[in-house]
């Protein structure tokens, strides 16, 4: 080939190579900096189920990046020095979808990492525990992602269907909560014919319920039973429960609310039930169950008030209140940022810490934004010492100060489950970065 021919090929492919190498370069800077940005910000656990990625058998084709439904709204895989990596941590919520897309099988599932455990239940691929008949689904079984729960749900009552061991005068099935697991759950007993009772301690949605107005969720379709294929893409909490009582009413579903189970015995292979309400008998059981439990208090004088609350449902209620929240994670964030950018509240956020490292990247964003505005008023190194009718005492870095206040919202987590596990025999184990 003559140099003149040569040279028409070579450019080209010069030319490709070079704005390909750019581009990587780009796509590695700017993943760089969002990982730094984690780093910096203490955001580097995942909360539930993650990708654990071995860099020996990835080749960096991105698939898992392509894969990810939360690519269009946040980073969370990247390429970093050609190799995938989880960059946003805290920005996964379980979707799984890239390890279904990875070619080369370079990517694993597990729960916790190596400094963060994980509780999980102990279950068989049936999702059974340890204590025969009685199956756990969803968020108490570490899938917090609304589409794996409701997946879950429908599975766990097939596998009870095919192992159904009937009680007279027992119920197939007693079903707790009516959160997404639970709800995709009782559609399936219906439609299986089980007889089945589902009881909730709040209302319907579970953890979804307790959403701020206007939060998005759901960003994945979803077969559930007696309907068929949900195509909710990035609907907020309000769409969603309006779908899920149309469900439950169209299908006439047995869901008792402001029911909570208290206790669990079982008895010549009957599990008795005792409710808030009363006592139910099943043959099994199906607990779909979130992971925050009863709400952690501050246990300080005046909680007890009617005008300190554990979560915001609706920040229109309280259009031009004085408003104290408390709390340093995403939950606390959201709350404090609804209710400050109607514009007309006097909100205040109290948090012990001198930043707020639990929180996600954009939950920040908000709440500096609403400071900047004037519309909110941050305490940091605080401390509440007693909540009175028209105002609260808050102490901070020593000094004490005393806020006008008609509502306090008190968002700092909840108690885990595990008491109630251990009463009725569930075997727990902590997954530190392990399927």
């Amino acid at each position: 080939m003559d140099p003149l021919s040569l040279g028409l090929y070579a450019a080209p492919i010069a030319g490709m190579t070079a704005y390909y190498l750019w581009r990587q370069r780009r796509i590695h800077a700017r993943h760089m900096r969002v990982m730094e940005d984690s780093v910096s910000a203490g955001m580097t656990e995942p909360a539930s189920l993650h990708p654990l990625i071995d860099p020996v058998k990835c080749l960096g084709c991105g698939a898992c990046i392509k894969a990810c439904p939360e690519t269009a709204h946040h980073d969370v895989l990247g390429l970093i020095n050609g190799k995938a990596a989880l960059i946003g941590p805290s920005e996964c919520i379980g979707h799984g979808a890239c390890r279904s897309a990875c070619p080369f099988d370079a990517i694993t599932l597990v729960f916790g990492t190596a400094r963060r455990g994980l509780d999980i239940p102990v279950l068989t691929p049936e999702f059974e525990s340890n204590v025969p008949g009685i199956y756990v689904a969803g968020e108490l079984g570490g899938m917090g992602l609304i589409r794996n729960a409701l997946t879950q749900g429908r599975q766990a009552i097939e596998a009870i269907v095919k192992a159904r061991v009937r009680r007279p005068g027992a119920l197939d099935v007693l079903i707790v909560g009516a959160g997404p697991a639970g709800l995709a759950a009782s559609l399936c007993a219906k439609k299986s014919g089980l007889s089945y009772l589902t009881v909730e301690q709040e209302a319907l949605g579970g953890a979804v319920f307790q959403y701020p107005r206007g939060k998005l969720v759901m960003t994945a379709p979803v077969e559930l039973p007696l309907i068929g294929k949900v195509h909710f893409r990035n609907t907020s909490k309000e769409q969603l429960l309006k779908f899920w009582n149309s469900a439950c009413n169209q299908n006439d579903l047995k869901i008792r609310y402001r029911e909570r189970v208290e206790a669990i015995v079982r008895r010549d292979g009957v599990f008795h039930v005792r409710t808030s309400l009363g006592q139910h008998q099943a043959a099994t059981i199906l607990l779909g169950i979130g992971r925050r439990g009863t709400p952690r208090k501050l246990v300080v004088p005046g909680e007890d008030q009617p005008k300190v609350v554990y979560r915001l449902i609706d920040p229109e209620q309280y259009r031009g209140r004085h408003v104290l929240v408390v709390g340093g994670g995403d939950s606390a964030l959201e709350a404090a940022a609804s209710v400050a950018e109607l514009g007309d509240a006097h909100v205040a956020l109290a948090y012990r810490g001198d930043a707020f490292q639990r929180a996600k990247q954009r939950n920040r964003q908000r709440v500096d934004e609403a400071v900047q505005k004037g519309q909110l008023k941050v305490l940091l190194n605080s401390q509440i010492r007693e909540i009175r009718p028209t105002d609260v005492l808050v102490n901070q870095a020593g000094k004490d100060l005393t806020l006008r206040n008609d509502i306090v919202i008190i968002s700092a987590g909840g108690i885990l489950p595990n008491d109630f596990l251990k009463s009725i025999g569930i075997q727990v184990e902590t997954k530190w970065g392990t399927a």
